[in-house]
């Protein structure tokens, strides 16, 4: 288990990520992943607050799926990243189109039914436009939990939704990172580091309870989330 020293917070070590992050077997998850979990985390339960008071938001619905997945936003963003190795940059991008769609789109709330296909679709357009190489869109399906039919279609509805606007500029890219700097210095780190220690003592309790859950990890990649 990480000492809780391993997982401080802060805006620096936040930048520090998103501007010199190398990825290693074995790396750590970059800070960037919590910090728009926690973001996004709070944005949905916000939104549920508020469909539970006015019975519901508008039309557009094109990332709803018939059952809430069983997977947190956290667990979600760090299994995208586990096995897609994007780099932090490119979940600042995904969430630069994230906002740019709610805006575009305004009959649309990020809600329990959307927001992994939701994550899912953005993180991979996001990654085709800030990496050099890339998985196939089959790859992400797969690590995403959908049928790459299904994540072929997400991805091309949101495309048109976005009216193919997709350019992020160095002066935006940086006032996004700005932004979730602000997160972790402005209230939102406390929650964060707690949340990133859960996740670690979860993690090694499973592994405590389950010596053989390395030996299987592989073998079930593909088949603990379906959306």
């Amino acid at each position: 288990m990480a000492s809780s020293s391993s997982l401080a917070i802060s805006p620096r070590k936040l930048r520090s990520d998103l501007y010199s992050y190398s990825y290693q077997d074995g790396s750590k998850t970059p800070l960037v992943i919590s910090v728009l979990s926690s973001l996004i985390e709070r944005t949905v339960a916000r939104n549920e607050r508020i469909s539970r008071s006015y019975g519901g938001f508008g039309k557009t619905c094109v990332f709803d799926c018939m059952e809430v997945p069983d997977m947190t936003i956290q667990s979600y963003l760090e299994r995208i990243f586990r096995y897609t190795k994007a780099g932090p940059s490119v979940y600042v991008v995904a969430y630069v189109y994230i906002d740019r769609f709610c805006q575009n789109n305004q009959g649309f709330r990020i809600s329990l039914t959307n927001v992994h296909r939701l994550l899912i679709t953005t993180i991979m357009v996001a990654s085709k436009y800030v990496e050099d190489m890339n998985y196939r869109n089959s790859y992400f399906a797969k690590v995403g939990g959908l049928e790459t039919d299904d994540l072929n279609n997400l991805e091309l509805e949101f495309l048109f939704l976005m009216g193919f606007k997709l350019h992020v500029n160095v002066s935006v890219f940086e006032s996004y990172c700005c932004h979730l700097e602000r997160e972790v210095s402005i209230g939102g780190g406390y929650q964060i580091e707690k949340a990133l220690r859960c996740a670690e003592e979860i993690k090694s309790r499973q592994i405590v309870q389950d010596p053989k859950h390395h030996q299987h990890h592989h073998h079930n990649l593909f088949s603990r989330v379906l959306l």
